[in-house]
């Protein structure tokens, strides 16, 4: 039987691979002999040619309170040596922070022992996360080195998963995936080699922790995933039944679908009074019988009710086949009124959907047209929407700046908030760009200078995406 240990302050105790016995997520300082290793090596490619390549003077700073600036994170990082940079990343339009930041420091060093004093450290009532930062984001989303952890306590936080599993190799990051009721029972944690994620996989999978046997595997991809549900959904077993009546029965289920095929199991679902709630479950043995009696039963009258009957789905990959069915729907609508529909505003208070219509109907066949009220009365604003982008176009061009009733209108092509924001971000850019371009102005000799190294920067960017760049210093 394969042997490993779990080293604990001023005493040792071993454990078998596959044993039940319980690993408390505290007492877990390193697993397995050879995995000691330097678990942030200032240079992963000199240690490792083919581990990804990340600046490592450079950290990435998650979970951040949405109050926390660049001042508080400064005060923070700063005893752990010069740092070159800090950026809160915010959003472009509201500036609310993003929740994540990145320190550069002058030396890795720096950058290793901040890592390694203060990850978890608390700000604002939050433990921050702190990992090297990786510029390339197809390291984080190819899977290499990522592992699927479930099953996990609800104490069970970033820094207890951390501790846990850097004992088998560096850690690129990790995070227990949490709402707001806390852990939701699984996490990840990306490795920086393939080989440390297997053998995270070898040694934790099965092992109790914190009373928990808990699960853990290889990432898959959405993908991956969705093929493999397509996969099981093919050779279904279990079938549903729903919209029959409260006079059916185990016995009458049975007499229904026993001709199918033999069954494993068959339940009509009851109230606490035992009457029949409207619906129930026949577990066939083979896949060929479930599909007979679903092309037989589904749509057919019992008692004078039409029923369903499909392949017995569960609650969450019902919910998210219903989410891709609507985000299908909402794509598809999108397309459908992409270039035919018009934004128009500036509308007089006393102009209706009528009257709106009217305007508008020179142009072309009008497939609706809606001004948007509340409370009764006009917002200033409506849609008009042609069926074809040809006439919408010579709308725009007829009634943009047209004065109906008292009021010139500003009449344009409808816009999702995806391209609007967009187009927002890019004249924001532009706005930035010139800014940039004008001098810096003379410093005030008798202003005292910010720290060295410190900025508050005034663009965001997004996660993955920045540079070691040493920006002017402000007054």
């Amino acid at each position: 039987m394969e042997q490993g240990w779990v080293k604990r302050i001023g005493w040792d105790k071993t454990f078998s691979k596959g044993s039940s016995r319980n690993i408390l997520i505290r007492d877990v300082l390193l697993i397995n002999n050879e995995c000691l290793n330097s678990n942030r090596p200032w240079s992963s490619s000199a240690m490792n040619p083919s581990a990804p390549s990340y600046p490592m003077a450079s950290l990435y700073v998650g979970d951040l309170h949405p109050d926390v600036t660049e001042a508080m994170l400064y005060e923070k990082f700063s005893p752990a040596g010069p740092i070159l940079s800090i950026r809160v990343c915010r959003d472009m339009i509201t500036r609310r922070s993003l929740g994540y930041a990145y320190v550069n420091f002058q030396q890795p060093a720096d950058a290793e022992r901040a890592l390694d004093t203060m990850n978890f450290d608390v700000i604002k009532g939050r433990p921050l996360r702190i990992m090297w930062s990786q510029r390339d984001p197809s390291l984080r989303k190819s899977g290499v080195g990522n592992i699927f952890i479930k099953n996990l306590d609800k104490s069970i936080d970033n820094k207890a998963l951390y501790d846990t599993f850097s004992a088998f190799g560096n850690i690129l990051s990790c995070k227990v995936v949490c709402d707001e009721n806390g852990s939701k029972g699984y996490g990840f944690v990306h490795f920086e080699t393939h080989e440390a994620a297997e053998r995270a996989i070898e040694k934790m999978n099965g092992m109790l922790l914190n009373d928990r046997k808990v699960f853990v595997g290889r990432f898959k991809s959405r993908k991956e995933r969705e093929a493999e549900l397509g996969a099981r959904a093919r050779e279904f077993t279990n079938v549903y039944i729903k919209n029959f009546g409260e006079d059916m029965d185990d016995e009458k289920l049975k007499e229904l679908f026993g001709k199918y095929g033999p069954a494993l199991s068959i339940r009509v679902m009851t109230d606490e009074s035992g009457k029949s709630k409207g619906f129930g479950f026949v577990s066939f043995e083979r896949h060929e019988d479930a599909q007979k009696a679903v092309d037989d039963m589904n749509g057919k009258e019992l008692n004078g009710r039409q029923v369903y009957v499909g392949r017995a789905q569960k609650k969450g990959e019902r919910q998210n086949e219903l989410k891709r069915k609507f985000e299908q729907m909402k794509q598809d609508r999108m397309t459908r009124y992409q270039g035919v529909n018009l934004y128009v505003k500036n509308l007089d208070d006393g102009l209706d959907d009528e009257r709106l219509r009217k305007e508008f109907s020179p142009f072309g066949t009008i497939t609706s047209a809606k001004v948007m009220m509340e409370g009764g009365r006009s917002k200033g604003f409506g849609f008009v929407c042609f069926s074809s982008p040809e006439e919408a176009t010579k709308a725009v061009t007829e009634m943009n700046g047209r004065i109906v009733a008292t009021k010139p209108l500003y009449v344009a092509l409808a816009q999702r908030k995806e391209e609007r924001q967009a187009h927002l971000t890019n004249q924001y850019m532009q706005r930035m760009a010139t800014v940039r371009a004008v001098p810096n102005p003379v410093l005030n000799p008798y202003q005292p200078a910010p720290p060295s190294g410190y900025f508050m920067a005034a663009i965001p960017q997004v996660e993955g995406a920045f540079h070691q760049l040493q920006l002017p210093q402000a007054a």
